[in-house]
């Protein structure tokens, strides 16, 4: 994620944290959660989603993330719109040629491509983008950073109509929704929000703990991973009134939130820190990481069956 992500961040303060969030009750709640649910597939819970892939990946030589291949030749923008599967809407955040990848996975009817104003702004630049896109224009206090357009063939800022039959993993939990914000708090729109790096290929199995973590405290304003000490926000679920409270205030210094760290963004918040003793959170920051992650450079996604 060092594309999506200010580097600075690892050694910053933190966001607040939830006082005795421990170890041992996440994994006693991720025991009882982890029971497959009844039914098909896991319940839809109120929540939109935001993808980061419009990062430089210097450290990759320019070879665009969202394309490089899994071990199973899925690639890594499918793998995050996979794991955003029970998303009601999707903003995926980067260039427009990812168009006819958004465009070949069963989440496009739901999905839009949008992009930070300038590109290449950082993470927090790319989460206002897609934060102003998913949220209905009278009612968004975040600055607009860019306006739908046309490209691939789908307006930019709105969804696909092109389908595909394959079908995404299921991670199946139990059909209990998120909690709502309390009163006045409630945004429009989700009222909570995914936020995904695109260059975690096991993200998809993150993502029932993260929902599984806010339902623990209805005061949270969020969750993200923590892996080997270091916090992985862009692996996170937040509160969308919160997110765009913080956007908003960070905005007033710098527009748009370019160049900002996300520890900025979150701070004040509270959030809930997850373990990631699986090392979920894992990231293709340089080639070494991605053999060890078994990814591997490949073609640019197609419509597969």
């Amino acid at each position: 994620m060092n594309d999506t992500k200010d580097p600075r961040d690892a050694s910053a303060e933190r966001p607040a944290t939830k006082d005795g969030a421990t170890s041992a009750a996440i994994a006693e709640s991720d025991a009882l959660a982890d029971r497959p649910a009844p039914g098909s597939g896991s319940a839809l819970g109120p929540y939109d989603a935001i993808v980061l892939a419009g990062g430089r990946a210097s450290r990759l030589g320019g070879v665009a993330k969202p394309g490089l291949l899994s071990d199973d030749g899925v690639p890594l923008l499918h793998l995050a719109l996979d794991a955003a599967g029970d998303a009601r809407r999707i903003a995926v955040v980067g260039p427009d040629d990812l168009a006819d990848a958004v465009a070949a996975h069963p989440a496009a009817p739901r999905t839009m491509l949008t992009r930070e104003d300038p590109p290449y702004g950082g993470p927090v630049a790319g989460i206002a983008a897609g934060l102003a896109a998913l949220m209905p224009p009278a009612a968004a206090e975040v600055p607009p950073t860019s306006a739908p357009r046309v490209v691939g063939g789908f307006p930019r800022g709105r969804s696909s109509d092109r389908r595909t039959t394959r079908k995404p993993p299921d991670h199946t939990e139990p059909d209990r929704p998120l909690p709502l914000p309390a009163g006045d708090r409630a945004a429009p729109g989700s009222p909570w929000v995914l936020v995904l790096a695109v260059d975690v290929p096991r993200v998809g199995a993150a993502v029932p703990k993260l929902r599984r973590a806010v339902r623990s405290d209805s005061g949270l304003d969020g969750a993200h991973l923590v892996a080997g000490g270091r916090a992985q926000w862009l692996v996170g679920l937040y509160r969308t009134d919160a997110l765009a409270e913080r956007l908003t205030a960070v905005g007033h210094d710098t527009p748009s939130g370019r160049g900002a760290s996300v520890r900025r963004l979150l701070n004040g918040l509270r959030l809930l820190e997850v373990p990631d003793p699986g090392n979920l959170s894992a990231d293709v920051d340089t080639w070494d990481d991605a053999e060890h992650l078994g990814v591997r450079p490949g073609p640019p996604p197609k419509e597969r069956p």
